[in-house]
């Protein structure tokens, strides 16, 4: 079966571009095109109406939301954090000075395991930062047992749980929350990314940190960064903002194709939520077994080979990557869990307007490959 056209793991979802063009039309009246202008200050509000989770910082981008998290908590030392996420999960601890620790996640799942995380602690440890890995949270109240019981920090790299909605609300909890608005997710600003946290001296520091650390006009209190949003990409995320649950809708309607299409195949497991959980259905990742009929890498490239571009997330590890894999302190114990997965899962092409066909396309591949 050969591929009408290229489908790729991920496609923008964009605004009308006439929603955009007023909006366009006051930026380029106001000749304000960033430090916190108009729609800046409108998407924080937004968002913080739209989470329900406390102060919002919105910055550049995720991974220097990340670095400000870390620099707001003033930690230093060591970072327990995950080896199966995206590579600014850990370089913005290295960017910071730190030292990124990785333990293995769960056996069944994607995200960190707490039992791993308590044998890993030590007297430079000063934080733990876990992704909520696919969207799917993390073992909250496990880890904040544990990072009170040590004195720890904690922070949850969110990048792919903006809209993820739990009881408790997955957002209060750890000390900060970061997300990613980059153009490969559910909702976008092009390049943009926000820390939630929930201590006023703390959001206090980020608003410090995202502009040069400048008070006012005569002075500047800390050795800040240029993190800010700009105006056209806050534009765009109001717009994207109002359309958000109806394309998350749209992502549960392919979801849930891929769930039908894929039901029974041999050696193959498909993502699943926890009970309370309504997730935002940005991925979909599936796990190849031993009784599947071929190996993960052969499935990519067939995949490929019809025009239809899977990804092998995350492989390989962080801790396998060249910034790490020779520092002993990075590595300090084995991570079968993350290694199997890293070797046998792959993530199919996931947007609102994934056709049908193209999603039945894909799973008659998965199928007969």
């Amino acid at each position: 079966m050969k591929a009408r056209k290229p489908i790729y793991v991920a496609r923008p979802t964009l605004p009308p571009l006439e929603a955009l063009l007023p909006h366009l039309e006051t930026i380029w009246d106001s000749r304000i095109l960033t430090n916190m202008g108009e729609f800046h200050q409108q998407l924080e509000q937004q968002i913080e109406a739209y989470l329900d989770a406390g102060p919002v910082t919105l910055t550049s981008s995720g991974t220097v939301a990340l670095v400000m998290a870390l620099k707001a908590l003033e930690i230093t030392g060591e970072v327990i954090t995950t080896p199966f996420s995206f590579a600014a999960t850990a370089h913005a601890i290295d960017w910071v000075g730190c030292t990124p620790v990785f333990v293995d996640i769960e056996a069944n799942g994607f995200n960190l395991n707490p039992a791993c995380i308590e044998r890993a602690i030590t007297d430079k440890t000063r934080a733990i930062l876990a992704v909520h890995c696919f969207g799917v949270p993390c073992n909250t109240v496990e880890i904040q047992r544990i990072a009170d019981k040590h004195g720890l920090k904690v922070i949850y790299d969110a990048a792919h749980a903006f809209g993820v909605r739990s009881s408790p609300n997955v957002i209060r909890h750890g000390d900060c929350t970061v997300f990613s608005f980059h153009a490969t997710k559910l909702f976008s600003t092009i390049e943009g990314g926000a820390v939630v946290c929930h201590s006023a001296a703390t959001n206090d520091c980020l608003a410090l940190l995202r502009n040069f650390g400048i008070v006012d006009e005569s002075t500047i209190a800390c050795a800040g960064t240029n993190a800010k949003l700009n105006e056209i990409c806050a534009a765009i995320g109001v717009l994207q903002l109002a359309a958000l649950d109806q394309n998350m809708a749209r992502m549960k309607a392919v979801h849930m194709a891929y769930q039908t299409h894929l039901k029974g195949v041999p050696g193959l497991t498909t993502l699943t939520y926890p009970e309370g959980v309504e997730p935002n259905y940005s991925y979909f990742p599936i796990l190849l077994g031993p009784d599947f009929r071929c190996a993960r890498d052969t499935l990519h490239h067939e995949l490929k080979r019809q025009n239809i571009h899977s990804r092998r997330y995350f492989s390989p590890l962080l801790s396998e990557a060249s910034p790490y894999c020779d520092r002993p302190a990075c590595t300090p114990f084995g991570m079968p869990n993350a290694r199997r997965v890293a070797d046998n899962v792959i993530c199919l092409p996931m947007y609102p307007d994934l056709s049908m066909e193209d999603i039945v396309d894909i799973c008659s591949i998965i199928k007969d490959n």
